[in-house]
């Protein structure tokens, strides 16, 4: 008796090469096997039109059609659409040629704050594609599996149906569709992201041509200024050196000098369960005796990060340095879920221990170890929370004085 084979064992973290077609854009991906389609359509190839609310769906935001059906992207791995022709609200329509659909919901006032937006354009589309005939009494029901949180479903209604009654039976098809290039929160081109994340991964001999920030606001943006005891002359002996100003960022080394300014280098954190360990490369744009310009990508399984850092030391009056670090960072995966806020704190905190190194490495004292202290729960986050609380604090009691 032939018994069926069973299917190969992928683990949730390993890597799994996925084609498909979005908005008419072929795109190839490498992505683990648990990423769902809206993680990849926001965080890999930069489409945020998809907005993802509930993640069970419910909500029906992030809605998108696959293969021509509408289809709930939270509840789809990507590697199970290998072929797939995505559409995302983003090819219904250009910005100055928009879809009917599109410029009847803004006509009818149906956008409210705009968060269910993209699922309600997509799930009309899907319905009048699918039935043409539908009757505007019939709407609440057909449009139900999208929630709207602003309460303005009779805006949409009215919307929906006045592009039914306009075209029956032909209705245009997505406007915005073709071969572009798609930028990704963690890599620079929706085809060279296989290239860059495998890059970080197998850790070729090659360097890439250019790290490529993606567009747009970055999921943290820092800026911290911390005052040195050393001076100016002796921050420059750390700034000068690349490999003991890794050293200096908690859990950070360079592994490998590339040439050119290029250099490739690991990072480890640990805050509370999870526990991250980035292989990346980094390239030195600017480097003088106060100021340093770079730009990084890094990627752990379970997750990636690009980043572009400024830091300058500036002589202060009286004595010491002032140490400025300025950096706009784009996370996607298991860190980026950590929240915007706290994250941004950390990050923060990891910038204030990075200044105390440096000082410490210029005033001659012992130099830090490469690697062998990753930022820590416990000093991160009680050192937020406690920052939080003294916040609170001042705000209370500003406005007891007020009143």
């Amino acid at each position: 008796m032939n018994l069926p084979q069973p299917y190969a064992r992928t683990e949730a973290d390993q890597a799994v090469d996925v084609n498909l077609t979005i908005n008419g854009t072929e795109v190839a991906l490498s992505l683990p096997a648990r990423v769902t389609l809206s993680d990849a359509l926001r965080d890999h190839l930069g489409l945020t039109g998809t907005h993802v609310g509930c993640e069970h769906g419910i909500c029906g935001m992030c809605t998108v059609l696959v293969d021509g059906d509408a289809a709930r992207a939270c509840l789809l791995f990507a590697v199970q659409l290998d072929g797939a022709e995505i559409t995302t609200v983003e090819g219904l329509g250009r910005p100055d040629e928009l879809h009917p659909l599109q410029e009847s919901f803004g006509r009818h006032h149906g956008l409210q704050c705009g968060f269910c937006t993209p699922g309600f354009l997509m799930s009309s589309y899907d319905l009048l594609t699918h039935e043409p005939d539908v009757q505007r009494d019939d709407l609440p029901t057909e449009l139900s599996g999208v929630l709207c949180r602003c309460t303005g479903y009779r805006n949409i209604i009215d919307a929906v149906d006045e592009v039914a009654e306009g075209h029956r039976g032909a209705l245009p098809s997505p406007g915005n569709c073709g071969q572009v290039t798609l930028v990704g929160r963690t890599s620079a081109t929706s085809h060279a992201a296989v290239a860059a994340e495998s890059a970080v991964e197998e850790e070729p001999a090659e360097r890439p041509d250019e790290i490529e920030i993606p567009a747009g606001d970055p999921t943290i943006h820092i800026d911290v200024v911390s005052r040195l005891a050393s001076g100016p002359d002796e921050v420059a002996r750390v700034f000068d050196d690349i490999r003991l100003l890794a050293r200096c960022l908690p859990g950070a080394e360079l592994t490998d000098d590339l040439g050119g300014g290029w250099y490739r280098g690991r990072a480890r954190i640990a805050l509370g369960p999870m526990r991250m360990a980035f292989n990346g490369i980094a390239h030195i744009e600017e480097q003088s005796a106060d100021r340093i310009v770079m730009r990084a990508q890094g990627k752990d399984t379970g997750g990636g990060a690009q980043a572009r850092i400024v830091m300058t030391a500036a002589e202060v009056e009286g004595g010491g340095t002032a140490l400025q670090a300025e950096a706009g960072v784009f996370l996607t995966g298991r860190i980026a879920g950590f929240g915007r806020s706290l994250a941004g704190d950390v990050s923060r905190r990891m910038f204030e221990e990075f200044a105390r190194a440096v000082d410490r490495a210029a005033a001659g004292e012992e130099e830090p170890t490469a690697g062998t202290r990753p930022p820590g729960a416990v000093s991160l986050l009680l050192a937020t929370i406690v920052d939080r609380f003294r916040h609170l604090f001042r705000r209370l009691t500003s406005r007891r004085r007020g009143a």
